[in-house]
C-alpha cells in the first residue's frame, strides 16, 4: 500500500464520519471525538443513558473502519477468562490448546463496563495499555489495531463497580452523545421505516492495514512548541485548582497533545492550533480529575473544573499553516 499523506488521512476521515453519520443521526461532533482518539491509538468511554446510540456507534466505526467487531457484556459474574480466553484441554491432541477470548479483536466494544468487578475490569485494561493479556503466565500479544469503546451509566450505580481514578486514566477520552433534537429524532424514525429492518449495514471505507497507516500519518505530524505548552500548562492547572483534589496526571497533557492532533487532521490542516486543543480539552480531562468532595452537592464537576481552567489559562496566538502537508 502506497504511503498515505495529510490530505489522504483527512480525506478518509471525513468519509469514514460521513458514513457513521447515516446510522448515528445528529452527533457529528461526538463521532468526530471518538475517530480523534482512534485515530490517536487511543480508548473511548462513552458514559451515556441507555438507548443513546452508544453500542451503534461501535459498530458502525467497526463496519467502515473495516476491523473485526467483538462485544462483551460486563456483569457481576464476567471473568478475566471470558475477555482474554483460557486454555482449554484437548482430548483428541491430549494437550492443551489456548482459546481466545472477545480481546483478539480490532475494536471490542466493553458493554457496561463499570457492572463487573475490578479483577475483570483489570483484564481489560492491561490489554488497553500493554496490548497484550496474561493468561496462567503465558503472554499473548495483540494484533493492531486494537481499541476499546467501553460504556457506562452516569445515573444507575446500584451494583456497579465504578471505576478507580487510576483505571480511566487510561482511556483518551471520555464523552457522551446525550439526547437528539426533536428533528433528528424524527430522522431517526424515518430511516428505521424506510430500512424496513432494524439492522443498518454501513459501507466499508477503510481496512486495518489503511487506519494502521493513517495513524503512523498522525505520528508524522508536529506540534508547535506554544501549543504543546499549552497542553501542559491545562494539566497542569487542574492540580491546582480550588476545587480539586485530583488533577490530572501528565498522560492527560500527552492526551492532550495527541488528540489534538488527530482531531486537527480531521478538519483538514496538518498542523495543530490552541482551538483544537480546546475541542479535545473537556473529554480528555475531565474524567482525570477527582474535585473536593465537599464540592460535590455544589454542581462542581470534572467538566466545569475544565470550562474555568480554559478560561483562565492564556491562549498562545494563531498559528500558520506550516510546509508539512504531502
Amino acid at each position: 500500500m502506497e504511503q498515505l499523506g495529510f490530505h489522504d488521512v483527512s480525506r478518509l476521515a471525513r468519509e469514514v464520519l460521513d458514513e457513521v453519520d447515516t446510522a448515528v443521526v445528529g452527533k457529528r461532533d461526538a463521532l468526530t471525538l471518538v475517530l480523534a482518539a482512534i485515530l490517536a491509538g487511543g480508548h473511548v468511554l462513552l458514559e451515556d443513558f441507555p438507548g443513546l446510540g452508544k453500542t451503534l456507534a461501535a459498530r458502525s466505526f467497526a463496519q467502515t473502519l473495516g476491523l473485526d467487531f467483538a462485544r462483551a457484556q460486563f456483569t457481576p459474574d464476567l471473568l478475566p477468562a471470558d475477555l482474554t480466553g483460557a486454555f482449554v484441554y484437548d482430548q483428541r491432541s491430549g494437550e492443551f490448546s489456548f482459546r481466545r477470548g472477545p480481546l483478539f479483536t480490532g475494536l471490542l466494544l466493553a458493554d457496561e463496563i463499570n457492572r463487573t468487578p475490578p479483577r475483570t475490569q483489570s483484564a481489560l485494561l492491561e490489554a488497553m495499555q500493554e496490548h497484550q493479556i496474561t493468561v496462567e503466565g503465558q503472554t499473548f500479544v495483540l494484533e493492531q489495531p486494537f481499541h476499546v469503546l467501553a460504556t457506562a451509566n452516569p445515573v444507575e450505580y446500584e451494583g456497579t463497580y465504578p471505576l478507580p481514578e487510576a483505571q480511566l486514566d487510561r482511556f483518551m477520552m471520555r464523552t457522551s452523545f446525550g439526547y437528539p433534537s426533536a428533528d433528528d429524532e424524527w430522522d431517526v424514525l424515518q430511516r428505521r421505516m424506510e430500512r424496513r429492518r432494524e439492522d443498518q449495514t454501513l459501507r466499508q471505507i477503510t481496512d486495518a492495514p489503511t487506519l494502521l497507516a493513517m495513524q503512523a500519518v498522525v505520528e508524522r505530524m508536529t506540534v508547535d512548541e506554544s501549543v504543546g505548552r499549552y497542553c501542559v500548562a491545562l494539566a497542569t492547572a487542574t492540580r491546582t485548582h480550588p476545587h480539586v483534589m485530583m488533577g490530572s496526571s501528565p498522560r492527560g497533557a500527552l492526551g492532550l497533545m495527541l488528540a489534538s492532533r488527530a482531531y486537527a487532521i480531521i478538519a483538514g490542516r496538518d498542523y495543530v492550533t490552541p482551538e483544537d486543543v480546546k475541542a479535545v480539552a473537556e473529554p480528555v480531562l475531565a474524567h482525570r480529575i477527582t474535585v473536593k468532595p465537599e464540592m460535590w452537592m455544589s454542581q462542581v464537576s470534572g467538566r466545569t473544573v475544565v470550562e474555568s481552567v480554559l478560561a483562565s489559562v492564556a491562549t498562545p496566538a494563531p498559528l500558520e499553516p506550516t510546509s508539512e502537508s504531502s
